[in-house]
């Protein structure tokens, strides 16, 4: 039997944090999960939830769990469109300036799942602004779905697929546009995520907060003895 409780998965510590400090959903019942192990102590010994949100999953879910319980995860793209890896990235380098938050069900094929819904997500600042964006805009789309249930409607038109970048994909390649190059390091700064750098003489040079300053990026940078690590 369905028991009035949900599961909010996530494993970047932003989504919590938005949670706790907005107060959100006084009236549900939550458990909070970050990791595979967490989740399956939680789902053992105590029915099945209504629904398990995915807000970010480094993991693959298993297929005893997105087929017993409807599993929603929220990809930034506007589906068929860029399903796939680094979406966020692969949006930004392709000069995109907003997407769709979209809230898919997730089904065995990656990010094909039909949506719930899709809202309007501006891609301006960094990486952790973007992010955080998400994070409060998925939990408002979260609470839609948890009060109204709404069927999930198919994709429709060609699929794209993106690529997950690499850590070594984080490496500055040659810019003759400065806009280009702020929105590279923007892209990519965020907590857990690999910065963009920059190597020459030995050293390697990590840039973060980057912004316009008459006409110039100025940036913070962290200068580290090359380990050869990317």
């Amino acid at each position: 039997m369905t028991q009035h409780w949900n599961i909010f998965a996530s494993s970047k510590p932003w989504h919590r944090q938005i949670f706790d400090e907005g107060q959100y959903f006084p009236d549900k019942k939550i458990e909070w999960v970050n990791n595979p192990e967490s989740l399956v102590r939680t789902l053992q010994g105590r029915g099945l939830p209504n629904y398990i949100f995915f807000f970010h999953w480094n993991w693959l879910v298993p297929e005893e769990v997105w087929s017993n319980v409807t599993s929603v995860c929220f990809h930034m793209t506007d589906v068929p469109y860029g399903r796939g890896g680094s979406p966020l990235q692969n949006l930004i380098v392709r000069g995109f300036k907003e997407t769709q938050l979209t809230a898919l069900k997730m089904v065995e094929e990656l990010d094909a799942g039909p949506y719930f819904l899709k809202e309007t997500l501006s891609l301006v600042g960094s990486a952790k602004e973007i992010y955080e964006r998400a994070a409060v805009l998925s939990l408002d789309m979260a609470k839609v779905i948890m009060d109204s249930h709404p069927e999930p409607k198919p994709q429709t038109g060609p699929a794209t697929i993106f690529k997950r970048r690499a850590p070594a994909e984080s490496e500055l390649p040659h810019f003759d546009d400065l806009s280009k190059l702020y929105d590279f390091i923007r892209m990519l700064d965020a907590p857990t995520y690999p910065r963009a750098f920059l190597k020459t003489n030995g050293l390697k040079f990590v840039f973060s907060d980057a912004r316009w300053q008459n006409n110039s990026i100025k940036a913070e940078v962290l200068i580290n003895i090359d380990q050869g690590d990317e």
